[in-house]
């Protein structure tokens, strides 16, 4: 699953996955040169209104959470391939 997260002004919000309606909003808001846009919340509830503007830093990132070890992009390390580096001492 991945879940978005916006930063803004130093303040991480989690979002759905679905967010480039929201960009568009948020640039929107930005272009006018300032503006309220409502945040949905990751899970149930009325989500929280944030005026953006004009030079305010605004960060997206994605993550991916949950699956099994190795799912995310990784290898899944057994224990037989680990080799002791200080063994030789």
């Amino acid at each position: 699953m991945k879940i978005n997260r916006l930063t803004v002004d130093g303040k991480d919000y989690f979002l759905p996955e679905s967010v480039e309606e929201l960009r568009g909003k948020i640039l929107a808001a930005i272009q006018a040169g300032g503006g309220y846009v409502n945040i949905p919340p990751l899970r149930d509830g009325p989500g929280i209104d944030i005026l953006f503007s004009p030079g305010m830093p605004v960060t997206w990132t994605q993550i991916d959470v949950g699956g099994e070890a190795g799912e995310n992009g990784g290898e899944a390390e057994a224990d037989d391939d680990y080799e002791d580096p200080y063994s030789s001492l």
